[in-house]
C-alpha cells in the first residue's frame, strides 16, 4: 500500500528510493479502467471507464522477458527530470502547464538548450495523453478495435520518442525489444503489443484473440484443453511462465498446470 506525500509516493520515492509516479497505484486502488488527470498531483480527477472487458474478445498477455530493474534506477529518473527541462525553458515546472502548440513552435530552439532525447520524450509525453483520451473514448463507446490501434501507436510512440524499451547503458542485450518483435510476427495485425510498465527492461502487455491464446495453451498443453472446456471457462489474463501456465480471471488463479515446451 503507497500514500501520496505531497507530490510523491512516500513508500516507493522515499522509502525505496524509486522515482516512480502515481498513475500505476491510482489506477490499482480504483480498479479496472480509469482515465486520471494528473495536472493538480494532490487532487487527481479520476474517472472510471466502464468496459466489459470479457466481451471485448480479447486476452490480455503480460509476457515476462526476464531482464532485471535492479540497476535501472538512473534511467526511470532520467524521464522526468529530462522532461521537466523542457518545461523550465518556458519558465514552467512541468510539461503539463505548457501548451502544446507553444512547446512545437519552439522545438528548434529547445535543441540548443536541451538534448535531443529531451526533446522526444516531450513529443511522447503531448501525444501520449492526446491518445489517452482518445483511448478511454474507444472503450467509452465499445469500439476496441481502435482502442488497439491506440495502443500500438503508444507502443511504438515508448519505443521512438520515450525510449524506454531497452537501457542505452547495454545495448547489446535488449529482452523486451526481442519480446515486441516475435509479438508482432505472430499477431500479424491482430491484436497489439507494447512494453508494459515504467519499461528498460521486464514485460510486455499484448492483446491476443483468445481463440489465438486458447490455441496456444493447448498447443503446449494438449491435456488442458478437454479440463478447460468441461469447465466452461472464459478467458481472463493467461500466464505462461518457465514451465507453469496459469490461467487467472479477476484476480483469482483458476487452474495452473505443468507443460513442456
Amino acid at each position: 500500500m503507497a500514500y501520496c506525500h505531497g507530490d510523491k509516493i512516500y513508500a516507493e520515492n522515499v522509502h525505496f528510493g524509486k522515482p516512480c509516479g502515481l498513475l500505476d497505484q491510482m489506477a490499482c486502488s480504483v480498479g479496472g479502467y480509469v482515465a486520471v488527470d494528473f495536472y493538480d498531483p494532490s487532487k487527481p480527477i479520476v474517472e472510471k471507464v466502464d468496459f466489459d472487458f470479457a466481451k471485448s474478445g480479447y486476452t490480455m498477455c503480460i509476457v515476462d522477458t526476464k531482464g532485471s530493474h535492479a540497476d535501472l534506477t538512473d534511467e526511470y529518473a532520467a524521464v522526468p527530470a529530462e522532461m521537466k527541462q523542457v518545461a523550465a525553458y518556458f519558465g514552467k515546472e512541468v510539461l503539463r502547464q505548457v501548451p502544446a502548440q507553444t512547446f512545437y513552435e519552439k522545438m528548434g530552439e529547445l535543441r540548443a538548450v536541451v538534448s535531443d532525447r529531451a526533446i522526444m520524450r516531450a513529443c511522447h509525453f503531448y501525444e501520449e495523453n492526446r491518445r489517452a483520451q482518445q483511448m478511454a473514448h474507444a472503450l467509452k463507446i465499445h469500439d476496441f478495435d481502435l482502442f488497439l490501434k491506440l495502443s500500438n501507436e503508444s507502443g511504438l510512440s515508448s519505443y521512438m520518442y520515450l525510449q524506454n524499451v531497452y537501457t542505452c547503458k547495454d545495448p547489446q542485450n535488449q529482452g523486451v525489444s526481442i519480446a515486441l518483435c516475435a509479438a508482432q510476427r505472430l499477431l500479424r495485425g491482430r491484436g497489439s503489443c507494447r512494453v508494459h510498465g515504467g519499461g528498460f527492461a521486464g514485460t510486455i502487455q499484448a492483446f491476443v484473440k483468445n481463440e489465438a491464446v486458447a490455441e496456444k495453451a493447448f498447443e503446449l498443453m494438449p491435456e488442458l484443453a478437454e479440463i478447460y472446456k468441461s469447465n466452461g471457462w472464459e478467458m481472463g489474463v493467461f500466464f505462461l511462465n518457465d514451465a507453469t501456465a496459469e490461467i487467472r480471471n479477476m484476480f483469482a488463479i483458476e487452474e495452473s498446470y505443468e507443460f513442456k515446451y
